[in-house]
């Protein structure tokens, strides 16, 4: 993409790392795992992945506390988890995972973002077969570790393919096996810096940077919306 894109994105990096919008999102992230899976971190393979993405980000113990506790309340089984899909400029494509107390405030928003900015919201499956749901769980290359070792431990947790890219490791498996994964990665004594369940692109594509101020104008402010926890493009 360049220089000056990759620029733009590590700013755009800082700048979410530290606004207050983030806060709220991945406090909705551990009440959402927390009303799925129960409370205990220990059984609950995602909590205990949320807990842990919230406090790299520097979220609260007290926060993180408050927010598992919210699971058990009436706001909690208010909320309800939904995607939306959307076209942008340039072919751009969008899936938009939702978690929302009021669905028709959410499509409004969404559909003057996409309005204003060049671009559509679709019908629900419209572009689903555009995407593949994968487990990635990401971890910087263990020094005294043999990485066909791990693969081949990983693959009985329903591995799919890992590689390695400026020393960090990416394992993707299918969004099923989020949960084996985890814990496989944690019985080998490797902390993960990311764990994630994502949505690839199956036929990525490549813009010019002119073409992608376009498509980053949706996607900041889809990121801005309160009700928005993540945006998957199918941008490579």
């Amino acid at each position: 993409m360049g220089r000056a894109f990759e620029c733009r994105r590590r700013a755009k990096e800082s700048r979410w790392a530290t606004m207050s919008k983030v806060f709220p999102k991945l406090a909705k992230s551990i009440t959402l795992a927390a009303k799925s899976g129960g409370p205990d971190p220990e059984s609950n393979a995602p909590l205990r992945v949320a807990i842990a993405n919230a406090k790299a980000r520097n979220l609260s113990r007290e926060n993180i506390e408050a927010a598992i506790k919210r699971a058990a309340g009436k706001d909690a089984a208010a909320i309800s988890e939904v995607t939306y899909e959307g076209k942008g400029p340039h072919g751009s494509l969008f899936f938009i995972e939702v978690a929302t107390d009021n669905s028709n405030r959410s499509v409004t928003n969404l559909k003057t973002i996409f309005n204003k900015n060049g671009g559509q919201l679709v019908n629900s499956n419209s572009l689903d077969f555009m995407f593949s749901r994968k487990s990635v769980i990401e971890f910087p290359a263990p020094a005294d570790q043999n990485l066909e070792e791990i693969e081949l431990e990983l693959i009985d947790a329903g591995l799919d393919e890992m590689h390695v890219d400026d020393g960090v490791v990416s394992v993707i498996g299918d969004y099923t096996a989020f949960a084996q994964l985890v814990q496989a990665v944690e019985a080998l004594g490797i902390t993960a810096s990311k764990s994630t369940l994502q949505r690839l692109p199956n036929q990525p594509i490549e813009l010019t940077e002119d073409q992608m101020v376009d498509v980053e104008t949706i996607i900041d402010k889809l990121e801005e919306d309160d009700d928005v926890q993540v945006v998957f493009t199918n941008l490579a």
